[in-house]
């Protein structure tokens, strides 16, 4: 398998992970916007334009949700509740 490949399944892993676990901690809003910047230089890599755009604003969009949220505590999880 291609390094390219590799990096992009770890990019996309990154992203889907930390898009899940958002509600358990803002480091998570942190680490989808670092996801979403490694999927878009995957996108340049495989000369994947519109990719290459719609990551790039997905992670600003996230990095910006993050510096608006990280002061703030995360939304306690419903399954925490008896």
């Amino acid at each position: 398998m291609p390094v390219n490949e590799i990096f992009g399944i770890i990019a996309i892993s990154i992203m889907v992970i930390s898009y899940a676990l958002e509600n358990k901690s803002t480091v998570f809003i942190a680490s989808f916007a670092f996801g979403c910047a490694l999927a878009a230089y995957y996108a340049y890599m495989i000369e994947s334009y519109p990719f290459m755009v719609a990551e790039s604003i997905w992670s600003i969009i996230a990095l910006w949700r993050w510096m608006s949220t990280r002061n703030k505590p995360a939304i306690p999880d419903d399954s925490d509740q008896g």
